[in-house]
Formats: structure tokens, C-alpha cells, sequence
């Protein structure tokens, strides 16, 4: 066997960040009434989607500090609400309440469960690496059953940077005991899982799951659905 250990993006690679995020802020639009302040509700929806995508990247790239994720992906899509006075200690407020309905989602990508248990069969090391938050990312791999099938959990918070700094991926390697001569990076971000390991020196499976262009040549396997990623391990 080529590879021992794997490491594997947790967030939209095998539990469903967006579509149980999108559940969760129904149940926080809800929760916090904001029907009263908002005559069309996709105004709250899509500003905060094109606000925490833009903020997310940046977080990656090491640009903003997690308070300030928090408190402005919040923080703007409020603000187009009437009589919102989205003051950061509210916006911190409003972000806890969300994370902990995000939390208890147990959705899965379609076919994420099957891959772990080949994988697991097969005797592979398993290290989930995540730019996640440390107590949610937790709580998430309960809530949806996959704790127990990883050897390592490296989280961005506890390695002192994200994906793909080569600081995040030296963290992995120390913390793992993995060598990258014998170590696969599956995910889903060309950005942040893909370049980050072949910058790291490791072979990939990137998990194009709406692929709009074919994969650039840094990509060492291109999968669309993770059964396909059988057929490669």
C-alpha cells in the first residue's frame, strides 16, 4: 500500500457544512424574529452567504482574526435589517446561538459514511484536518458519528495557523507522527486543502463536487462523488 496515513478536510469534504448552515440560520432567523425587521428574508440569507464566504477566505489566508469573522458576518447582513443595531457584543451573541444550531446537525455528504468505513477497513491512519472552530468542530463530529474514526484531530486553532500555511501541515505531521513520503490530502478546497499539500509535499484527491472547470495539474486525483475515491485507495 502506497499511503498509510490520510489526511481528510472535515467541512463540506464529508459533513455537510452548507446545507445544515442553511438549516441552522432558518432556525436562527426564527429564533431571533427577524421577520419583524426584514420584508424579504433573502436579504438576510444572501448577504450573509456572500459575506461569510468572502470572510472565510480571508481567515484562511491568515488576513482576519476570528473575532472579527464572527462578529462582521454578522454584523452586516443585520445591518440592512430596520431598528438592528448590530453592536459587536450582539453580533457575538447572535453567532453563538447560531454555531450552537449548527452544531447539533448530523448531515453527511452523500456518500461519507461508506468511504469511512472502507477506509477504516483497509487499515489507513486517518487525521482530520480542519480550519474549523476547535469547540464546534467537537461537537459537529459527534452530532454526525464520525469521531471515533480518527486516529488525530488537527485543528487550525491548535497548529497556530490554517490550511494551507506550512505551518498548518507541520503541525499535522508532528502531532499524526505521518511522513508525507507515505501521506494523502483529501478535500474539498483547491485553496486551502489541495495547494496547501502539494506545497507540503504530499499527493491528493481533491473532491470537486461542483466542478465547473476541470482540476489544475497540481491535483494528483480529481474525484465528483467520494465513492469514487474507492476506486483510487
Amino acid at each position: 500500500m502506497k499511503y498509510s496515513d490520510l489526511f481528510i478536510d472535515f467541512d463540506d469534504t464529508l459533513y455537510d457544512t452548507h446545507d445544515n448552515a442553511v438549516i441552522a440560520l432558518g432556525e436562527l432567523y426564527e429564533y431571533l424574529h427577524l421577520e419583524q425587521h426584514f420584508d424579504d428574508p433573502n436579504v438576510f440569507y444572501d448577504d450573509y452567504w456572500e459575506t461569510n464566504i468572502r470572510l472565510w477566505k480571508q481567515y484562511s489566508q491568515g488576513e482576519i482574526e476570528r473575532r472579527y469573522l464572527i462578529i462582521e458576518r454578522f454584523r452586516h447582513p443585520l445591518s440592512l435589517g430596520k431598528g438592528i443595531d448590530p453592536t459587536p457584543e450582539y453580533c457575538i451573541e447572535v453567532s453563538n446561538k447560531f454555531l450552537s444550531l449548527c452544531a447539533v446537525k448530523p448531515g453527511l455528504v452523500d456518500g461519507a459514511k461508506e468511504l469511512m468505513d472502507y477506509l477504516r477497513g483497509k487499515g489507513y491512519r486517518m487525521h482530520l484536518c480542519s480550519n474549523g472552530f476547535h469547540e464546534v468542530q467537537y461537537k459537529k463530529l459527534h452530532a454526525c458519528g464520525l469521531y471515533d474514526y480518527f486516529d488525530t484531530i488537527i485543528l487550525s486553532e491548535d497548529a497556530g495557523a490554517n490550511k494551507p500555511s506550512p505551518i498548518f501541515f507541520s503541525y499535522a505531521f508532528e502531532k499524526s507522527g505521518a511522513s508525507k513520503e507515505t501521506t494523502l490530502m483529501i478535500g474539498d478546497n483547491f485553496n486551502t486543502d489541495i495547494l496547501g499539500a502539494k506545497q507540503a509535499g504530499l499527493d491528493t484527491i481533491y473532491f470537486n463536487r461542483f466542478p465547473d472547470y476541470p482540476a489544475p495539474e497540481a491535483v494528483t486525483h480529481e474525484v465528483h462523488h467520494l465513492r469514487d475515491i474507492l476506486n483510487i485507495l
